[in-house]
């Protein structure tokens, strides 16, 4: 006989559904898969088949052949394991499913004992089968909240074999879930990194404000043991809240990535993902075999952070240029090509030498020109031009250190910064994909940092005294309209344009010398 059964499988972070077709027909015991099937794809035979005999069904000793169609795109994940089970079951006459079969969808992993088991991406299959018209899903209980959270959709979650079996028949129907997405967002969020613990650094702390009220990119220069760590790591505390949309995209990352919190179906903190300098490019970017997100994906409406900046691979640096430009990750393999979000803020940290004492006034450096030079060169300046603050980070004084003052607090901050973006917000409400100052293109600089010629003269002397390039010049208008934001003011005054061009004065000594 032939059954079929609705599911889906991910692609990038996106889902589609796939028609789970199942043969049964005499001749030798076999079972086979075909439509692309990939790793545990394959595998997944051998867990249906000890699945359905220890939850108390007979196997069918006949030739059985289950189609993924379409079948033309790789499949891969272990999702397709209840689905076979239950159209394995529907063929062999086990199962009395009811007519509405094709009105849902079904998604899980199979222990052997016939439990299910989580599986990844279960939110892209909520909204592919919502954009399909589909009413249902059937999911490990373990994901029901995290797929509910799509309006629109009766979301069931089957601990075992047996309840799936129970419900798509009709003899015991499983409760829908309840997720809302707004109630897990109005959730406060525990955050132990505070400013407040930050001693000194004021100059620092308002380059962060800066950037995070403007999402623009930012570079730490300064010695071992001046904080560089410690303040961007408290970054995402000073960030704005997630919205509903951003925390979606978020999310659906996350789930591909299987690095969703237990207990928490909803991405309510912006993220903050800090590589080791030895990660390779597709551990940054993404790809691999199957296609996952990387460091730059999962880092998607936060923070992405690379201390020791030089000590990374050039190769996995220079890829970080068109995210960094565009927003969002391409992957063009032989087989597929696959698009992953990637709109972050980077913040990076380096010292200013091999040693890090370079222009310290306490200890002495003894780094010679050349390997200053070669340490320098070991970020290219197109990457260093794509990062809007530059920014020198002192040694701490002790005055500082035994200051019992507390500092101003993250809450603080963060309130001055989501003023600003609410007005960043109204000001591009008409352009899609703008969300922040950082985001604008040349159009929209011409359009919204319109310069006096008072503020023309003093942008004409430091472009002529810098060297700025023409991306440096707009990414000064841009730093400069996030300052204004922050003080509330509609134009952009010379105070606001000398401080953007302050943050880029570091150009000259970070950039890679010529050989």
């Amino acid at each position: 006989m032939l059954a079929r059964v609705r599911s889906a499988a991910v692609l990038g972070i996106d889902a589609y559904l796939v028609d789970v077709e199942i043969d049964i027909s005499n001749g030798l015991p076999t079972f086979s898969t075909v439509g692309l099937p990939q790793g545990a794809v394959r595998e997944g035979r051998e867990r249906v088949a000890a699945s359905l005999g220890n939850a108390g069904f007979t196997f069918p000793l006949k030739r059985i052949t289950a189609n993924l169609a379409p079948a033309d795109i790789p499949k891969s994940g272990s999702a397709f394991d209840l689905p076979i089970a239950l159209g394995v079951l529907a063929a062999s006459e086990q199962l009395a499913w009811q007519p509405e079969r094709d009105s849902i969808v079904i998604a899980g992993e199979l222990g052997l004992e016939g439990d299910v088991r989580p599986v990844r991406g279960t939110l892209s299959m909520a909204l592919a089968a919502r954009e399909a018209g589909i009413k249902a899903l059937l999911l490990p209980e373990a994901n029901v909240q995290e797929a509910a959270v799509v309006s629109g959709l009766e979301v069931v979650g089957a601990r075992t074999l047996a309840e799936a079996c129970a419900h798509v028949s009709g003899l015991r129907r499983l409760e829908p879930a309840r997720s809302d997405p707004v109630t897990w967002l109005q959730q406060p969020s525990q955050d132990d990194a505070d400013y407040a613990e930050v001693r000194g650094q004021a100059a620092a702390r308002r380059a962060l404000e800066v950037a995070a009220a403007g999402a623009h990119n930012i570079l730490l220069v300064g010695p071992p043991g001046s904080g560089k760590t410690m303040l961007a790591r408290r970054l995402p505390g000073i960030l704005p809240a997630l919205s509903l949309e951003e925390a979606l995209e978020t999310t659906r990352v996350h789930s591909v990535a299987g690095l969703l919190t237990s207990g928490r179906p909803l991405c309510t903190r912006r993220p903050f993902r800090a590589p080791h300098h030895t990660v390779s490019d597709a551990g940054l970017i993404g790809g691999g075999t199957p296609p996952r997100p990387g460091e730059v994906s999962l880092a998607h409406g936060g923070v992405l952070f690379l201390d020791e900046l030089p000590e990374f691979r050039s190769s996995a640096l220079e890829v970080l240029r068109q995210p960094l430009e565009d927003g969002f990750v391409s992957l063009s393999r032989a087989a597929i090509s696959l698009t992953y979000p990637g709109r972050i803020m980077l913040c990076c940290a380096m010292n200013p030498c091999p040693c890090g004492y370079l222009g310290d006034p306490v200890h002495d450096c003894i780094c010679a020109p050349p390997a200053i030079q070669r340490y320098r060169a070991r970020v290219s300046g197109p990457l260093l031009d794509r990062i809007d603050i530059h920014l020198e980070v002192p040694a701490i004084p002790y005055r500082d250190l035994s200051a019992s003052a507390p500092a101003e607090s993250s809450a603080a901050i963060r309130a001055r910064v989501e003023a600003a973006r609410t007005i960043q917000r109204e000001r591009f409400a008409g352009h899609a994909g703008l969300h922040a100052n950082a985001h604008m293109g040349a159009k929209e600089v011409r359009r919204y940092c319109a310069v006096t010629a008072e503020v023309e003269q003093l942008l004409r002397t430091a472009i002529t005294r810098l060297g700025l390039s023409a991306r440096a010049y707009h990414r000064v208008l841009k730093i400069a309209r996030t300052i204004a934001d922050l003080a509330g003011a509609r134009e952009l005054a010379p105070a606001h344009v000398a401080e953007a061009i302050q943050y880029r004065s570091l150009d000259r000594c970070t950039a890679p010398s010529p050989s």
